[in-house]
Parts: structure tokens; C-alpha cells; sequence
């Protein structure tokens, strides 16, 4: 396991001790907390033993995902015992539904546009983040966001959500979109691991249709006008790599049916079992052809061409496609 994670796992696993250390000193003397005790120890010997994270069934390595959710885990998923398998797919399932109480309202019409997404992850929860938030209070601009939380499961969709939550309180500041980036990573940079980040696409749509994009390491967005197809490349490095980032913006003027379409690796990284990615040019290809379509139409003609070439392959990632266009 890498060295930087061992001594953020081994960080937590102090600062934890201290906590049951001081519960204890301070009168509670439950068995409860005894016990704890003892795992954050044994844990702690792991670490020194250099068998921290090895399953103590089958010795392979448990999932980071699961670590980093919980330092004292023991065992892989293959060898949770029936309780705690219960326990996950019950905690999995109310993970789940909390994620899909965060995405935003489908086919919203706001602003002078309308925006459709798919939203697929890869397992039960997803570390993909997907956003649409109209104006409110009289003001102008639709604030549109994508991005991918490194990492998958558990840990990755919690890291989504908080970045999310972050945000969005950052929206109703009126910061200019490369400034609310730059505070969005300063945050999740001070709060979580070091092994984290997120690419991340964060753009603000005029009534009038001036396109305000600030790209921090992520896919390129595709603007359709006219029928040409125009890329917008990353601008930035993902948030959370370094807390004193600075970010800038790209700008762009749609007339109205010119459409914008965000996605998450997802798509443009997917195999077809035999080595190939569905890639960059055939995604441009697809959406040049279709982009008369209703953003909901076009985003179910990629899906479509995305199935076909995939075939049988499964998938490896979480998927997500945001459509964006102006219609006045």
C-alpha cells in the first residue's frame, strides 16, 4: 500500500485513540469502548507489521474503498461473513438511494435552456458528479456541473456528495465561476486525503447564451453550433491536488438549438472487450450527426452507439452524459 496512505490511515488511527483515550480517562468505562481500544491497537500493529490492509481470510488485499470508509476492516468482500454481508447491501442500498436524492431534476427547462442527464453507475453507488442549478431570486444563470471523484464506490460517492454540498453553498455567493472553482478546491483539498481528487467541469449559461466554462482536468466538453463540433479543452488541474490551484475560463456564445455536451470517462474510455476505447472521435462523430436531437434524444443516440460498440463487454466504469441546450 502506498506510503502516503499508510500514514493518513495511521494519522486517523491515532487521532481515534486519542478519542477512546480520553472517553476512557473521563469516567466511561464501558466494554464497548475497551474493545475499540483494542482494534485501533490491533490495527495500528498492522500498520507497523506491514499487513495493514490484507485480508485475514484469503490474505489478498482489501478493498481501499472500504478502508478508507473504515481503517479497522479486516476481511475482503469475498469473505464478510452473512451478518455483515447483510449489514453492506442494507448500508449500500440507503447510500444508493441518498445519491439519487442528489441529482438534479431531469429534462429541467431553466434559464432560456434545457438540460437532460444519464446517470450510471458502475456498482450500487457512483463517484461521478452531476449537477443542474436554475436561477433563483431574479438572477441570470444556469450553473451546470460534471466530474469524477477519483476512486469508486462507497468512499468515491461520499466524496460527490460533499463536493457537491460544498458547491453548492459556493453558488450563492456569486463568485465568478473560475473563482467558485478555485474556492471548491481549496475546500476539498483541506478536507480529505491526499490520494483523492476530482476532475471537474463547472459552467455558468446566460439567458442571453454566453457560455461560461471552467474545465479543472476533465473531458473535454463538446459545443455543437452550426453543426461543428468544438471541444473544450481543461484548463486546470483537478480539484484536490493542490490547494493554491488557479483556474481560468473559457467563454463561448450559443444561439439558440446550439447544444453542449458534458461526460465523464465513462463513455469515452469504454472497451469493447478486444483492447479498443469507444474514444474521442467517434463520440464527436455521433453528436455531429445527432444534434438536431432533443438533449434527451441525444443523449439515448450515444448510449445506443456506445451498447453497439461495446457488445457484450461489461462495463468497468460509472457513466454519466449531461445535454445542454439553448432553445430561446
Amino acid at each position: 500500500m502506498a506510503t502516503t496512505l499508510d500514514t493518513n490511515f495511521r494519522q486517523e488511527l491515532s487521532e481515534r485513540r486519542g478519542r477512546l483515550e480520553s472517553a476512557i480517562d473521563s469516567g466511561d468505562s464501558s466494554a464497548q469502548l475497551g474493545r475499540l481500544l483494542q482494534e485501533v491497537d490491533a490495527a495500528l500493529g498492522r500498520l507497523d507489521a506491514g499487513t495493514f490492509g490484507v485480508c485475514d481470510v484469503c490474505h489478498d488485499s482489501v478493498e481501499i474503498d472500504r478502508l478508507l470508509g473504515d481503517p479497522l476492516t479486516r476481511t475482503c468482500l469475498d469473505h464478510l461473513s452473512a451478518a455483515e454481508r447483510r449489514a453492506l447491501e442494507q448500508d449500500l442500498d440507503l447510500a444508493a438511494r441518498l445519491q439519487s436524492s442528489l441529482l438534479p431534476k431531469q429534462d429541467l427547462a431553466a434559464g432560456g435552456f434545457q438540460a437532460a442527464y444519464h446517470y450510471e453507475p458502475a456498482s450500487t453507488v457512483s463517484g461521478d458528479y452531476c449537477d443542474v442549478v436554475p436561477p433563483e431570486d431574479g438572477r441570470d444563470g444556469l450553473y451546470f456541473l460534471l466530474g469524477d471523484v477519483s476512486g469508486k464506490g462507497v468512499a468515491a460517492s461520499m466524496l460527490m456528495a460533499s463536493l457537491r454540498g460544498t458547491v453548492r453553498t459556493l453558488i450563492g455567493t456569486d463568485l465568478p465561476v473560475n473563482g467558485l472553482v478555485e474556492r471548491a478546491n481549496r475546500l476539498f483539498c483541506e478536507s480529505v486525503a491526499a490520494s483523492h481528487f476530482a476532475t471537474l467541469v463547472c459552467g455558468r449559461a446566460s439567458k442571453a447564451g454566453r457560455i461560461e466554462v471552467c474545465n479543472a482536468g476533465h473531458c473535454p466538453p463538446l459545443i455543437v453550433r452550426g453543426g461543428k463540433v468544438e471541444p473544450l479543452q481543461a484548463t486546470g488541474l483537478p480539484v484536490g491536488l493542490f490547494c493554491a490551484s488557479e483556474y481560468t475560463v473559457t467563454e463561448a456564445q450559443l444561439a439558440p438549438g446550439d447544444l453542449m455536451l458534458l461526460y465523464t470517462d465513462g463513455l469515452t474510455e469504454a472497451s469493447d472487450g478486444g483492447g479498443s476505447e469507444y474514444g474521442d472521435e467517434r463520440l464527436t462523430r455521433v453528436v455531429r450527426d445527432r444534434h438536431a436531437l432533443p438533449p434527451r434524444d441525444l443523449i439515448r443516440a450515444c448510449l445506443a452507439d456506445l451498447a453497439a460498440f461495446r457488445g457484450r463487454s461489461p462495463k468497468s466504469d460509472d457513466l454519466t452524459l449531461l445535454a445542454i441546450r439553448r432553445i430561446s
